[in-house]
């Protein structure tokens, strides 16, 4: 676990008036991003960053936050000084997977696509609060939809866009390309020839919501880089840091809590409660405010992380079993098997169908 971090900082603090309601805000990383997006074009970053009012010297600390209102911001400045108004698709090409610190790194561990829209859906808040993400599944298709929560640039959507298509070419093939794309953001006056050149697929735009439509067969293939370890270790990482920058988060909160208590096997709602410095019965009436129970986070947590282990063929079956806080494996394997319909060995057998033509002991 990492240690104890300080509250999140804006990098525009210092000059806050006083209190206000907590502002959508983005990684820090994000900004050293568009700065070399602005080099790139020869633009001197500091003077944009300068005139934008936001300093450049920025950390890629997901405790270091850009308000919402200050990348809008910076994005205007941005277009101004390079006179391009497609200039958020050249940031995308400078969003790297550390940009994303422990998001980033969970993402370019996962095992397929669809493994990636999911975890993208669960850990998003990290990396930036002013949009929530969905995934759904329907006719052979895959929606990976984005509600907007505030009102952005259309440089930041774009960005954000590109960098997730390029991201998945690299992560699965060259050849990949989404089935359309829609657009919350309007067209610009100069056209959508940009956007159809780096999605290579029908875009259109001001749509309620950003939607990417994908070929469900294509988000099941495994990929190559595929390493549910490092996907596990980061994701706890992102848990963590989600806690911190929001401490009012309580499923977060108990989510977190879970994780550290489930290996020793005392994971009562008692013990998770007093963790959080509340009593068992605010803790249930906070869960029940948010339309879930102790109890089902419990499962939940237990399923989520059990088909994570089941996925890292180093970890035996016994292994799992006292991770998840259960007193033998035969529990397990009747929780597992409600969970996803198989057993442990079957589920990891599809997964990695190399284990399954070893010699069974």
């Amino acid at each position: 676990m990492i240690p104890d971090a300080q509250p999140s900082r804006s990098i525009l603090d210092a000059s806050a008036p006083g209190p206000t309601l907590p502002e959508a805000t983005s990684i820090g990383g994000y900004g050293i991003a568009i700065a070399r997006a602005l080099q790139s074009c020869g633009v001197d970053s500091n003077r944009v960053f300068r005139a934008a009012g936001i300093p450049l010297e920025l950390a890629n600390d997901p405790m270091t936050r850009l308000p919402a209102t200050a990348i809008t911001r910076l994005y205007r400045a941005c277009v101004d000084a390079t006179n391009n108004p497609y200039f958020g698709l050249i940031v995308a090409k400078f969003i790297q997977m550390p940009t994303l610190h422990a998001l980033g790194y969970a993402l370019a561990a996962s095992s397929t696509l669809m493994d990636f829209c999911r975890r993208l859906e669960r850990y998003f808040r990290l990396v930036s609060q002013v949009a929530r993400i969905s995934v759904s599944e329907a006719d052979g298709k895959v929606y990976l939809r984005f509600e907007h929560l505030v009102d952005v640039s259309g440089e930041t959507e774009d960005a954000f866009f590109g960098f997730l298509v390029l991201a998945m070419r690299r992560l699965y093939t060259t050849d990949f390309n989404p089935v359309r794309v829609e657009f919350h953001r309007p067209m610009p006056r100069e056209g959508a020839d940009p956007y159809e050149k780096l999605m290579r697929a029908p875009v259109s735009f001001s749509h309620p919501d950003g939607l990417l439509v994908f070929d469900q067969a294509d988000l099941r293939q495994p990929l190559a880089g595929s390493c549910p370890e490092l996907a596990q270790v980061n994701d706890n990482i992102a848990i963590d840091y989600l806690a911190r920058l929001d401490r009012s988060d309580v499923i977060t909160g108990v989510t977190k809590k879970l994780i550290d208590l489930l290996p020793d096997g005392e994971c009562s709602r008692d013990k998770v409660a007093s963790a959080l410095g509340m009593s068992p019965s605010a803790l249930q009436l906070k869960l029940s405010q948010h339309g879930t129970n102790f109890q089902q986070l419990l499962d939940d947590t237990r399923k989520e992380l059990g088909c994570s282990y089941v996925q890292q063929p180093t970890r035996s079956v016994t292994e799992i079993t006292f991770l998840l806080g259960f007193n033998d494996t035969s529990n397990f394997t009747r929780a597992f098997k409600r969970w996803t319909g198989m057993s442990p060995t079957a589920f990891r057998d599809r997964k990695y169908p190399e284990v399954s033509s070893k010699p069974k002991k």
